[in-house]
């Protein structure tokens, strides 16, 4: 076996763990309409050893990410910090973060979403 055998057994291996196949391979590629398989070869040219090692992270990383950009839009946080300026940007990037953790922690999200309108309309109610 060469060194770019051995190169493309350990990638298979990384990507072959449950919580890859589960998080990133499956949903991905029911997505884009492709296998598991397609998708992981695609990875492999795109990424390098590195990458794919950190495939899982960056992941859960870019997840807490949409999930905050999220809560900014459903929240219309826009309109009430930029445009109307009846919320402070710290007050409303504390709740994004807040939510955005307590969904990652199994809350659901419409739930979490309920609970951030009742806490924007205290905040409008508070800055009269």
């Amino acid at each position: 076996m060469d060194d770019n055998e051995k190169l493309e057994l350990m990638k298979n291996r990384m990507v072959d763990t449950y919580v890859i196949q589960r998080d990133i391979m499956k949903p991905l590629s029911e997505d884009f309409d492709c296998t598991p398989e397609e998708l992981e070869q695609v990875f492999f040219d795109l990424l390098n050893m590195s990458e794919v090692l950190s495939l899982h992270a960056t992941f859960e990383t870019a997840e807490y990410e949409c999930l905050v950009k999220r809560f900014h839009a459903d929240l219309r946080l826009c309109w009430f910090v930029s445009t109307l300026e009846l919320i402070s940007k710290d007050d409303a990037v504390n709740l994004q973060k807040r939510l955005a953790h307590e969904v990652l922690g199994g809350k659901n999200y419409s739930d979490a979403l309920k609970e951030g309108h009742k806490e924007i309309f205290q905040l409008l109610k508070n800055s009269r």
